[in-house]
């Protein structure tokens, strides 16, 4: 199969690109990144060889058709993605994460090709700290942020042009990932870099922020199994019902460095900052026999910090 990745050299769409090398055949697969904010050509070696690398942007139409129309299956991960600097350049998010969807989406409409969109659990806004209840296949959309409303946007394009055009899509929510590859600025990385560089974890408010924590692999399995079992027009959410606040992380993550909890750093919070996501992940493990196998998050940081350690060593 030829699969096209969009934004294939980010956190989660490089460790698509490298699972799918490593466990699911001979596919052949083009990535294209415009190697932005959070995209590196480093986050796919020593795997270049093994794909085509594209640099460009799918705000591209003609380079866009160009590549859907050699392709038998897109899975669109592109987007910009960082909530503060949606917060200071919200018409990037909208050009990139509607306008180049826009482009992703009529390219697959016109030469008949099938689409999985990678979307976010931040599209239904927050839950109350005390709440017990979990986003699911009938939670109203409730963005907060620059950032998730043109994810929210993409969304409903993708389920308009299923309906209107005839685009075969299936779409993902996902909860918060972690994992090797992951972007400097997200909370766990930034963490572990700022205290092995002799800084202080710096958490926003109280850090008493509640997310769902997902394996990045964990993930990408589950898109996998939307791509090959999953009905056309149909939403399906991955979550591992592993919720913890921001705090409990980056206190464990000081535990595994030796480090004590003087080492945080409480600083202002974020305009709109949500204080809980949780996804009920059944309706997936239903219909798709997906399940979530890694070990919670607060057991797993000690490998995740050991990966970040190493990169730190090699002057990445």
């Amino acid at each position: 199969m030829r699969i096209l990745v969009t934004g294939g050299a980010g956190f989660i769409g490089s460790n698509f690109v490298i699972r799918t090398l490593e466990n699911k055949g001979n596919h052949r697969i083009t990535v294209l990144d415009a190697l932005t904010t959070a995209g590196s050509k480093g986050n796919l070696n020593p795997f270049l060889k093994d794909i085509i690398f594209v640099e460009g942007d799918i705000r591209d139409e003609e380079l866009m058709d160009s590549l859907i129309a050699a392709s038998d299956l897109v899975v669109h991960f592109a987007a910009e993605s960082h909530n503060d600097n949606s917060l200071r350049y919200p018409n990037l998010f909208f050009d990139t994460n509607v306008m180049g969807t826009l482009n992703v989406a009529n390219s697959c409409v016109k030469h008949d090709v099938r689409l999985h969109h990678v979307s976010t659990d931040e599209v239904f806004g927050e839950l109350a700290l005390d709440s017990e209840d979990s986003f699911n296949l009938k939670t109203s959309y409730s963005p907060s942020s620059p950032y998730s409303a043109s994810k929210a946007a993409g969304d409903h394009l993708i389920r308009a042009w299923i309906r209107s055009f005839g685009l075969r899509a299936t779409i993902s929510n996902c909860s918060n990932n972690y994992g090797p590859r992951q972007h400097w600025e997200k909370l766990i990385p930034n963490t572990i870099k700022l205290l092995l560089n002799g800084g202080n974890a710096e958490i926003y408010g109280s850090g008493l922020n509640v997310r769902d924590w997902i394996h990045v692999n964990d993930h990408v399995d589950g898109i996998w199994s939307a791509v090959e079992k999953g009905t056309v027009g149909s939403t399906y959410l991955f979550g591992s019902r592993d919720t913890q606040s921001n705090l409990s992380v980056v206190v464990e993550i000081l535990k595994n460095l030796g480090m004590d909890r003087d080492r945080i750093e409480f600083i202002q919070d974020r305009p709109g900052h949500d204080l809980k996501y949780a996804i009920d992940p059944s309706s997936a493990e239903r219909e798709l026999g997906w399940r979530p196998h890694h070990s919670p998050i607060l057991e797993s940081l000690s490998k995740e910090i050991g990966w970040y350690q190493t990169k730190l060593k090699g002057g990445e």
